[in-house]
């Protein structure tokens, strides 16, 4: 049994033990995720704290710290140090003196100023000045101080991870800012999800939106959501089948340089698509996630889990291929791909480690590029360096992976819902593989999420221009 040592325990001063003058103090270092996660807690959303653009053009351009922020600082000090636990605030003057900015290091005061013993009370004096000595807030605290000698083992803060949804997407849709919008054909858009989100990109300068399919029900499913169509393209299709067959023409001709998926089932535009040999390039066609996740620290990347069942070891180097491809266009200059399975160990009654242990000797002969691959690995392994580290696995894929290739559509497919449903992340696709990419969304994907997809499929389409001429419209 370990005992706990000094600085595992937290002792508080009684009011015989303090005198006049005594003095206690506190550093912090102010960051990001601290300003996030007060607004969080506090419900201060003030854009001068959360908003870059527009905090440069007030008064302190720049973001800048919750003014409570700080003192908060002196409230952590008198609890937790001086006089610390069995001490009650009574009163707090405070003034803010200067702003308190991203990477400033406070130094927080406390000294006693006055006491009253009939009361235990005391007065403090607070003082907080930043790294270069200037005073960013003062002030006067009253409090009642312990008269009970408290020693306990230090209780440690929980820990607050701070994910901001609309601040993933913000950066996400940052990526194809300069990028101009290409024509994108939207195939049975008739319902309002997928009409709506295929407006949405639109807007947001990522696609230029042409609707094939029922011309008199995309009007009406527009008139009943609200959704205004002046001045957009419709090639009145009879019903999806046709629609699906009309969009990979358009796709074939180079009419359009991506398909956007409607509300009709995924396997019917594939199926259009695989019909057109033009649209053909010799490799697999699969499917990507992409999903920024709260606990993990950047964009993961899951295939296949949305089109391939059950693909054999030659698909699967197509399936890993394609999302090397994809990561290497996101950024990613060399991907860590993790083939999952099971287990981590090679074991002949799991066939998917057996595909894993090739997939990687294929990667060591050049037969997949582009990327670092290593399995089989389970998904703690891939994602967690301290479970790796436990099962002894020296890899330097494990807890950074940036791709996870799956065994198959079943396993995949639950695990990209258990991230969305369970784990908070916000997701988008695309399907690779084909002449033109293929933004796939799912009837439950709300709008930032079809928009997202939108804009996946905006990059894939600019990357494919340097290869070929740009379309003559």
């Amino acid at each position: 049994m370990n005992l706990p040592t000094d600085s595992d325990l937290i002792e508080n001063f009684t009011f015989p033990e303090i005198t006049l003058g005594q003095s206690a103090r506190l550093l912090r270092t102010l960051t990001l995720q601290d300003i996030s996660a007060f607004a969080a807690v506090s419900g201060d959303t003030n854009p001068a704290h959360l908003d870059p653009a527009y905090a440069n053009d007030t008064l302190f351009h720049g973001v800048i710290a919750h003014g409570m922020w700080s003192g908060a600082l002196i409230s952590a000090l008198l609890g937790t140090q001086f006089p610390g636990p069995g001490t009650i605030y009574q009163n707090q003057v405070l003034h803010f003196v200067k702003p308190v900015r991203v990477g400033d290091t406070l130094t927080v005061t406390v000294t006693v100023t006055a006491m009253d013993a009939s009361q235990h009370s005391l007065e403090l004096d607070c003082d907080v000045q930043n790294q270069h000595g200037d005073r960013v807030l003062s002030g006067v605290a009253k409090v009642l101080a312990p008269v009970k000698k408290v020693r306990l083992p230090r209780v440690d803060a929980p820990q607050i991870q701070v994910f901001d949804p609309q601040a993933r997407f913000r950066d996400l849709l940052a990526m194809g800012q300069k990028l101009e919008a290409v024509r994108c054909a939207v195939v049975h858009p008739c319902d309002e999800g997928s009409l709506s989100g295929a407006m949405d990109a639109a807007r947001y300068g990522l696609i230029i939106p042409v609707l094939v399919g029922p011309a008199v029900r995309i009007m009406h499913v527009a008139q009943e959501a609200g959704i205004d169509l002046t001045g957009v393209e419709i090639i009145d299709q009879p019903h999806s089948h046709a629609a699906a067959e009309k969009a990979a023409d358009m796709a074939a001709c180079r009419d359009v340089e991506i398909l956007m998926k409607g509300s009709l089932h995924t396997d019917e535009l594939i199926h259009a698509v695989l019909s057109k040999p033009v649209l053909r390039t010799g490799r697999r066609m699969s499917h990507v996630f992409r999903f920024d996740i709260p606990l993990y620290h950047k964009p993961l990347l899951i295939t296949d889990a949305a089109l391939n069942i059950r693909p054999t070891l030659q698909e699967k180097v197509d399936i890993i291929q394609n999302a090397i491809d994809f990561a290497r266009i996101m950024g990613v200059v060399t991907p860590k791909v993790a083939i999952l399975s099971a287990v981590e160990m090679v074991n002949p009654s799991i066939p998917s480690t057996l595909d894993a242990a090739a997939l990687c000797k294929m990667a060591d002969r050049g037969q997949i590029t582009g990327g670092v691959l290593d399995g089989p690995l389970a998904f703690d392994n891939a994602i967690s360096m301290h479970a790796a580290h436990i099962k002894h696995i020296d890899s330097v894929v494990a807890g950074h992976a940036d791709i996870m290739a799956v065994p198959d559509l079943e396993s995949g497919n639950m695990l990209a819902k258990q991230l969305e449903y369970l784990a908070g992340a916000s997701g988008s696709g695309i399907v690779l593989g084909a002449r033109v990419p293929i933004a796939l969304t799912s009837r439950a994907d709300g709008p930032s999420n079809r928009v997202a997809s939108a804009l996946l499929a905006l990059l894939v389409a600019h990357n494919a221009r340097r290869d070929q001429p740009r379309p003559v419209w």
